[in-house]
């Protein structure tokens, strides 16, 4: 999906300042041949791999957030295992200058059904990938796929502690 309606009418308002918003990451897992598999999604705007990440519309809970961006972004049904992490991103500056800050919230999911593509526009490539074979991502990502990975039974509160 594009940038959603509410946010080109904040936009058209207030330009390319810094929007405070709420956002999901979202770690989708599997059983695969040789061990548990990793939705990850290639961007087509920086052409980077990252998990399924999106923003909470006005009204929305996160976990249906979570859920819905992973139907929209990579055509893949899963369910809501848990919340594993919520922190605050950096401030984020896309190529067109607006600026955008998240209170991201990362929710662990198991795949229920759907062979993963591209679904909306925002990523050119969709697939999983086994846990040993993850490609490189950025540190924000990389930082959620390291909590995604240690499962711990609490959910993490405050910046993700450096690898």
């Amino acid at each position: 999906m594009a940038t959603p309606d509410f946010i080109l009418d904040l936009r058209s308002r207030i330009g390319t300042r810094m929007l405070w918003l709420s956002g999901v990451t979202v770690g989708v897992h599997r059983p695969g041949p040789g061990g548990t598999e990793w939705l990850l999604v290639r961007n087509a705007e920086t052409g980077r791999w990252s998990p399924v990440t999106g923003i909470i519309d006005p009204g929305e809970h996160p976990y249906q957030a979570a859920v819905r961006e992973v139907a929209e972004e990579a055509a893949v049904d899963a369910e809501i295992e848990r919340l594993v992490w919520q922190d605050i991103t950096d401030v984020v500056t896309y190529s067109n200058g607006d600026q955008t800050q998240y209170m991201n919230n990362t929710f662990r999911t198991r795949w229920v059904a759907g062979d993963p593509r591209p679904a909306d526009g925002e990523n050119v490539e969709a697939a999983f990938f086994a846990e040993s074979d993850l490609p490189p991502m950025s540190a924000q990502h990389s930082a959620a796929m390291r909590v995604l990975l240690a499962d711990a039974p609490e959910c993490g509160l405050g910046a993700i502690p450096a690898a």
